[in-house]
């Protein structure tokens, strides 16, 4: 089992839910691209982490 942690950064405002968008790390490829997560949760912040686990 293998797990990462894959960080978002703000990218627009819907009326429900904000719209985040991935920062890969540097060379490699996006895993999620873009989320969206409830405005009653994200409130203001402009970046975001999540942590995704593998359970092979």
């Amino acid at each position: 089992m293998s797990s990462t942690v894959v960080n978002f950064e703000f990218e627009k405002e819907t009326k429900n839910s904000v719209r985040y968008k991935e920062v890969p790390e540097e060379g490699k490829a996006p895993i999620v691209g873009s989320i969206y997560v409830q405005k009653w949760f994200a409130g203001s912040s402009k970046n975001i982490a999540i942590s995704i686990e593998k359970k092979d």
